[in-house]
């Protein structure tokens, strides 16, 4: 049996949708220096288009099984970009946008061409937009978790408590551990970045604190 090569037009569409919008995801993340980038939306974006395209194509009895498969392999990726420093969790919005990247991809695979656009939309929205809101809040009210070292424990929670008078910080104490010569505290504080700011620096200035990290 033959087989003969030919143009499916909509197909070429539907690559090129996929690819324009994971190139838009992709230069925004991209411009921010993130993990996943410009390359890894666009193959990402693509991937998820054409498992769909071909899942269609072949007559898959139940389509779902491939969007399925599709999330679960996508799942991995976004695993591969979340990383817990310390106290600290990054790359979450990382993880989301190949997910959602991916669901777009879906999308243009599926000829669901309203879905896909107004989807990129909302993202983009999302991550530019937003992220200037973010920042704004951010200035205004913010919450840090300190994990803080010292060596006599009394006289330090004095202090802190009368400079969180001072600052007007709210806080509260997440645990309290004793090691063999130090006392380790874990607070989580509520304010201002500039109030925040004011307490870490009082932090490194107190003489009874060894060591902090937030």
């Amino acid at each position: 049996m033959e087989h003969t090569f030919t143009i499916n037009y909509e197909t070429a569409l539907q690559l090129l949708i996929s690819f324009i919008i994971g190139t838009a995801i992709g230069l925004e993340r991209e411009y921010r220096s993130k993990a996943a980038g410009l390359r890894t939306m666009i193959m990402i974006c693509l991937g998820s288009t054409i498992f769909t395209e071909v899942s269609i194509s072949i007559g898959v009895s139940s389509p779902d099984r491939i969007a399925s498969n599709i999330i679960t392999g996508i799942g991995f990726l976004g695993a591969g970009v979340i990383f817990k420093d310390s106290l600290t969790i990054t790359g979450i919005t990382t993880a989301t946008t190949i997910w959602i990247s991916a669901a777009l991809g879906m999308a243009v695979g599926a000829g669901e061409y309203f879905i896909a656009f107004a989807g990129s939309i909302a993202v983009l929205i999302v991550l530019t937009v937003l992220e200037k809101t973010k920042l704004v809040i951010s200035r205004i009210h913010q919450a840090r978790t300190y994990k803080i070292t010292i060596e006599q424990d009394e006289p330090f929670i004095k202090s802190l408590e009368a400079e969180l008078k001072i600052l007007k910080v709210k806080c509260s104490q997440e645990r309290y551990m004793k090691s063999e010569n130090n006392y380790i505290l874990v607070y989580e504080m509520f304010g201002s970045a500039k109030q925040l700011d004011a307490l870490t620096i009082f932090l490194k200035n107190n003489m009874h604190v060894k060591a902090y990290e937030y």
